[in-house]
Formats: structure tokens, C-alpha cells, sequence
């Protein structure tokens, strides 16, 4: 008989088409940009938002684009799906930098499709048709941080 995996208490219950919609924004932004994942992040039902350190603001037309890889993605329709895994066998590609200090030996990695994976403990869609259009509501540059609030335009 399998082992049950053992995790970290998770302290939040996300929406999870936002919270989705967060990991595919944030390597979206990693691909297009270079940088790391969100560090500060605050995913509600409503409005979200992330910050992103950059050298400069996103134009105009980037933002644009944002959108639109992100929106490519939820139109996909693509499985999102979770596995567990061993620290000691963690995939190349997979970010560890916001894992907490005390995190489990045991890690939750979750998929969407082939375009992401993230050690993650919190909520997610089964499949990204679960999740209305994304668009971005406002952001601001400040020292180096640009910050993006975003929404999804209804819910399903």
C-alpha cells in the first residue's frame, strides 16, 4: 500500500482559476523576460496581483502580449495535474527560491501541460477551460518592481 505524501499545512484557500492563472502569468513572465517568479503575490477571486523584478516597466505593447501568451494558454484547454516527488529528485526545471525554509521532504509539483511546473501546496483547475480570460486591470514601476493587477473577465 502507497504512503500517504506528508506536506507542509497549506494556511489559504485559493480560487483556484486565479490561483492557475498565477503560475501560467508567472512563466509567462519568466519567458519573456528573464526574470524570476512573483516574490509578492496576492491572488483573490476578484483582483489579483504580482510583483516582478525587472530593468525597466513592460511597454504597452508587452503588456499586450502578456495577455495574450496567457489567454494562449487558457484557451488550450490544457490538464493540470500534480505529483509528488522527493527533494532529492526534483526536476531541472522546477524553481525552488519560494519554497519555505521548513517545507516538507515530500513536494507537490503541479503541471500545466508542458508550458509549467511549480512546487505547490495550494488549489488548482483540473484543466484550464476551467478558467475565464485573464486581463490586466492596471500596474505600476516603482525601484525596480513592476507591479500588475489583473483579473478574470468572468467567471465559469
Amino acid at each position: 500500500m502507497p504512503q500517504e505524501a506528508i506536506l507542509n499545512e497549506h494556511n489559504k484557500a485559493e480560487y483556484p482559476p486565479m490561483h492557475t492563472t498565477e503560475h501560467i502569468l508567472n512563466r509567462t513572465m519568466v519567458n519573456m523576460f528573464g526574470c524570476e517568479r512573483s516574490k509578492n503575490a496576492h491572488i483573490e477571486r476578484k483582483k489579483s496581483k504580482c510583483d516582478y523584478h525587472l530593468s525597466c516597466a513592460p511597454t504597452p505593447e508587452q503588456m499586450a502580449e502578456i495577455e495574450r501568451k496567457v489567454n494562449e494558454v487558457i484557451d488550450s484547454h490544457v490538464d493540470v495535474t500534480v505529483e509528488f516527488v522527493d527533494r532529492d529528485h526534483i526536476p531541472a526545471d522546477v524553481d525552488l527560491s519560494k519554497l519555505p525554509q521548513d517545507a516538507s521532504q515530500t513536494l507537490r509539483l503541479v503541471r500545466i501541460g508542458t508550458y509549467d511546473v511549480c512546487a505547490c501546496i495550494g488549489a488548482h483547475v483540473q484543466n484550464t477551460r476551467e478558467i475565464a480570460p485573464f486581463k490586466i486591470i492596471s500596474s505600476d514601476w516603482n525601484n525596480g518592481v513592476w507591479r500588475v493587477r489583473f483579473k478574470l473577465l468572468d467567471q465559469k
